[in-house]
């Protein structure tokens, strides 16, 4: 189907259904809007597709397989395991889908029109929608951005999802490969280094800072370093890549270190330093919507950009890349475009780096504290003192609270340790309440 120069109506256009727009999209017909969703690829996003979802089933799954062979301390002994890499793929795909699937089925359910292709601004209050097998042109009342992000890709080290590849293939390996290197110690890196690591391959991790997850606090990151020696990855921080060469289906690779150079192979390298958000092939330019420096879109606390109908959300707006917090400014967006009072309050909003063990935090850190003028008390309790963290074998790590020391009110939590992702929610709730510190003492 072409059309020509003939434009749809709706109301509300959301670009991209990733878990900012499709969230969007049905809280803006919830709301009693006509709503059009525009998605290139698969609903979902990022996220359900190509991130967060997947890579938890895999680190999941790597860390059963580790626990087995961790289990004699217990009296456990298995002597005959075998692992299936293809199986678990398909473990991994069938939540996929099964999400996905999801998503269609509440966006039909709130009667959302979804529309196949990649959308472009041609004017204030118009955008094209360009298929294989169609351009359909749309005019709305208001327009929510949520396009997402993409890996980063750096000169000397383009994808070529064999030899290099991009957090998107790593995901989707057939086989595990003998030797992984890593370069960039974020998040990304070390959830997928740990996980192949405990999988079966060689893992070495190279990071251009001085220490891993830069920006994070160093005490945090400690028993993540241990952890990393215990299942034999190597660190190297300070460190660039100075030379590469593709020998056949590896690559040999020159590394400039504190300690002078060292060379090492890898089947598989993979490129993990950071996102980028996708603004570019939106037209923005032409209808005026900010863009910052490092192609952000620029929004206020309603989401809303420079042009007052059009609003951004997720990976592609300035903030965080969470996909809760895609989630929350989505809602925002839908509320604000439907004359609700709403706004993003991200005071309490929890952030999760799944290494082992998980790091976790919400809220303000000391420093972060200091800096706002508050003064605080800190307290601490590590892991090892805890009968439940010993006595399933994760004892390290801990848990720190931060406290207004006037008012006893509790500013922030950060916590390295066992089901720190699931224990930061009590703390997330505790903040979003106000509580003090003596309220959780006496729960």
């Amino acid at each position: 189907m072409v059309v020509g120069d003939i434009a749809r109506w709706t109301q509300v256009i959301v670009i991209g259904g990733g878990p900012g727009g499709y969230v969007a999209a049905i809280r803006a017909a919830q709301l009693g809007k006509e709503v059009t969703l525009v998605e290139k690829e698969d609903l979902g996003g990022v996220c359900l597709n190509r991130g967060c979802i997947p890579s938890k089933a895999i680190i999941h799954a790597a860390d059963q397989k580790y626990k087995l062979q961790q289990s004699e301390v217990f009296g456990l002994k298995v002597t005959d395991a075998s692992f299936e890499m293809n199986q678990m793929m398909d473990w991994k795909q069938s939540i996929v889908s099964k999400l996905t699937n999801g998503v269609n089925a509440l966006l039909k359910s709130n009667k959302v029109n979804v529309v196949k292709g990649e959308a472009r601004f041609i004017g204030k209050n118009k955008i094209e929608v360009m298929s294989e097998e169609s351009r359909e042109l749309f005019e709305f009342e208001y327009a929510i951005i949520a396009t997402g992000s993409r890996p980063n890709e750096i000169p000397r080290f383009e994808f070529d999802g064999e030899t290099v590849i991009s957090s998107t293939e790593a995901l989707q390996l057939t086989d595990v490969p003998n030797e992984l290197v890593v370069m960039g110690g974020g998040y990304i890196g070390l959830e997928l280094g740990t996980a192949y690591a405990k999988l079966g391959a060689k893992v070495t991790i190279i990071e251009l800072q001085d220490q891993l997850l830069p920006g994070t606090d160093l005490e945090l990151i400690q028993p993540v370093y241990k952890n990393l020696k215990k299942i034999d990855v190597d660190v190297f921080t300070g460190t660039k890549i100075k030379a590469h060469e593709k020998i056949g289906a590896q690559m040999k690779l020159v590394l400039d270190t504190s300690l002078g150079e060292r060379s090492i192979t890898a089947d598989k390298l993979l490129v993990s330093v950071g996102r980028r958000p996708n603004s570019e092939q939106l037209g923005l330019e032409e209808i005026g919507v900010e863009v910052n420096e490092k192609g952000f879109i620029v929004t206020d606390q309603q989401c809303r950009t420079s042009q007052f109908s059009i609003f951004a959300i997720g990976d592609v707006a300035t903030g965080p890349m969470l996909a809760h917090k895609a989630s929350k400014e989505g809602i925002v967006a839908a509320e604000a475009l439907s004359n609700k009072a709403s706004e993003m309050d991200a005071f309490a909003m929890p952030a999760v780096i799944f290494t082992d063990p998980e790091i976790a935090t919400v809220g303000l850190s000391p420093d972060a504290a200091k800096e706002k003028g508050f003064e605080i008390t800190v307290g601490k309790s590590p892991f090892s003192a805890n009968g439940r963290a010993l006595s399933t074998q994760q004892a390290e790590g801990f848990v720190q609270i931060v406290v207004e020391k006037e008012s006893d009110r509790v500013l922030g939590v950060q916590m390295v340790g066992p089901d720190a992702s699931s224990l930061i929610g009590e703390a997330a709730l505790a903040i979003e309440l106000g509580a003090k510190a003596e309220d959780i003492s006496l729960t």
